[in-house]
Protein backbone atom coordinates (compact mmCIF):
# COMPACT_ATOMS: atom_id res chain seq x y z
CA UNK A 1 0.00 0.00 0.00
CA UNK A 2 0.93 3.48 -0.17
CA UNK A 3 0.17 5.81 2.45
CA UNK A 4 0.46 9.36 1.80
CA UNK A 5 0.79 11.92 5.00
CA UNK A 6 -0.40 15.28 5.32
CA UNK A 7 1.31 17.72 7.92
CA UNK A 8 1.38 21.68 8.49
CA UNK A 9 -2.43 21.99 9.16
CA UNK A 10 -4.02 24.03 11.57
CA UNK A 11 -5.44 27.40 12.11
CA UNK A 12 -4.33 30.59 10.51
CA UNK A 13 -5.61 34.12 10.89
CA UNK A 14 -7.00 35.81 7.13
CA UNK A 15 -4.61 37.19 4.95
CA UNK A 16 -1.70 34.91 6.71
CA UNK A 17 0.18 31.99 4.96
CA UNK A 18 0.75 28.31 5.77
CA UNK A 19 2.87 25.85 3.76
CA UNK A 20 1.14 21.96 4.01
CA UNK A 21 3.34 18.87 3.22
CA UNK A 22 2.46 15.76 1.92
CA UNK A 23 5.04 13.01 2.07
CA UNK A 24 5.24 9.35 0.83
CA UNK A 25 7.06 7.00 2.73
CA UNK A 26 8.66 3.73 1.52
CA UNK A 27 9.84 2.97 -1.86
CA UNK A 28 7.02 3.24 -4.67
CA UNK A 29 7.66 2.08 -8.00
CA UNK A 30 6.55 4.65 -9.79
CA UNK A 31 3.98 8.29 -8.93
CA UNK A 32 2.19 10.12 -11.66
CA UNK A 33 0.18 12.71 -10.37
CA UNK A 34 0.43 14.48 -6.89
CA UNK A 35 -2.97 15.94 -6.03
CA UNK A 36 -4.55 18.18 -3.75
CA UNK A 37 -7.86 18.12 -2.55
CA UNK A 38 -9.94 19.80 -0.47
CA UNK A 39 -13.62 19.34 1.77
CA UNK A 40 -14.97 22.62 3.25
CA UNK A 41 -17.52 21.88 5.26
CA UNK A 42 -20.90 20.45 4.45
CA UNK A 43 -19.73 20.62 1.05
CA UNK A 44 -18.27 18.31 -1.66
CA UNK A 45 -14.36 17.49 -2.24
CA UNK A 46 -13.16 19.06 -4.93
CA UNK A 47 -9.48 19.42 -6.89
CA UNK A 48 -6.79 22.57 -5.72
CA UNK A 49 -4.11 21.78 -6.71
CA UNK A 50 -2.12 18.90 -9.23
CA UNK A 51 1.13 18.27 -10.62
CA UNK A 52 2.20 16.15 -13.41
CA UNK A 53 4.92 13.72 -14.10
CA UNK A 54 6.45 15.94 -16.19
CA UNK A 55 6.07 19.13 -13.61
CA UNK A 56 3.02 20.63 -15.14
CA UNK A 57 0.81 22.17 -12.41
CA UNK A 58 -3.09 22.99 -12.94
CA UNK A 59 -4.81 25.11 -10.04
CA UNK A 60 -8.30 25.42 -9.56
CA UNK A 61 -9.56 29.16 -10.22
CA UNK A 62 -10.29 30.15 -6.62
CA UNK A 63 -6.92 29.19 -5.21
CA UNK A 64 -5.16 30.39 -8.18
CA UNK A 65 -2.62 33.05 -7.82
CA UNK A 66 -2.78 32.81 -4.00
CA UNK A 67 -1.82 29.05 -3.76
CA UNK A 68 1.65 27.74 -5.04
CA UNK A 69 2.17 23.50 -5.57
CA UNK A 70 5.74 22.27 -5.68
CA UNK A 71 7.43 18.56 -5.30
CA UNK A 72 10.51 17.06 -3.98
CA UNK A 73 11.31 14.42 -5.87
CA UNK A 74 14.05 12.85 -3.57
CA UNK A 75 11.59 13.39 -0.84
CA UNK A 76 9.12 11.62 -2.34
CA UNK A 77 7.06 14.86 -1.38
CA UNK A 78 5.13 17.89 -2.32
CA UNK A 79 3.94 21.38 -1.05
CA UNK A 80 1.44 23.47 -0.86
CA UNK A 81 1.79 26.74 -0.03
CA UNK A 82 -1.19 29.04 0.24
CA UNK A 83 -0.85 33.09 1.34
CA UNK A 84 -3.90 35.13 1.75
CA UNK A 85 -6.15 32.57 3.39
CA UNK A 86 -9.61 33.35 3.50
CA UNK A 87 -12.45 32.23 5.59
CA UNK A 88 -13.39 29.81 2.85
CA UNK A 89 -10.04 28.50 2.00
CA UNK A 90 -11.28 26.29 5.74
CA UNK A 91 -11.75 22.87 4.92
CA UNK A 92 -10.14 19.31 5.09
CA UNK A 93 -7.10 19.00 3.21
CA UNK A 94 -6.11 15.79 1.39
CA UNK A 95 -3.54 14.67 -0.61
CA UNK A 96 -3.88 12.18 -3.30
CA UNK A 97 -1.08 10.08 -5.32
CA UNK A 98 -1.96 8.10 -8.60
CA UNK A 99 0.64 5.57 -7.71
CA UNK A 100 2.36 2.66 -9.21
CA UNK A 101 3.86 0.32 -5.98
CA UNK A 102 5.18 -2.54 -7.80
CA UNK A 103 6.48 -2.41 -11.38
CA UNK A 104 3.65 -5.34 -11.84
CA UNK A 105 0.86 -3.21 -9.77
CA UNK A 106 -1.76 -1.19 -11.82
CA UNK A 107 -1.70 2.44 -11.24
CA UNK A 108 -4.20 3.60 -8.50
CA UNK A 109 -5.20 6.48 -6.39
CA UNK A 110 -4.60 6.45 -2.67
CA UNK A 111 -5.64 9.15 -0.39
CA UNK A 112 -4.40 10.89 2.92
CA UNK A 113 -6.22 10.77 6.26
CA UNK A 114 -6.46 14.50 5.33
CA UNK A 115 -5.89 17.77 7.81
CA UNK A 116 -7.84 20.70 9.11
CA UNK A 117 -7.06 23.99 7.85
CA UNK A 118 -9.16 27.03 9.66
CA UNK A 119 -9.09 30.49 8.94
CA UNK A 120 -11.68 32.04 11.25
CA UNK A 121 -14.00 34.82 9.53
Amino acid sequence: QVYPGESGGGLVLPGGSRRISCDVPGVVFSISTWSWYRQPPQRERELVASIARDGSITYSDSVKGRFTMSRDNSRQAVYLQMNDLKPEDTAIYYCAVDAQQRSWSRSKLYWGRGMQVTVPS
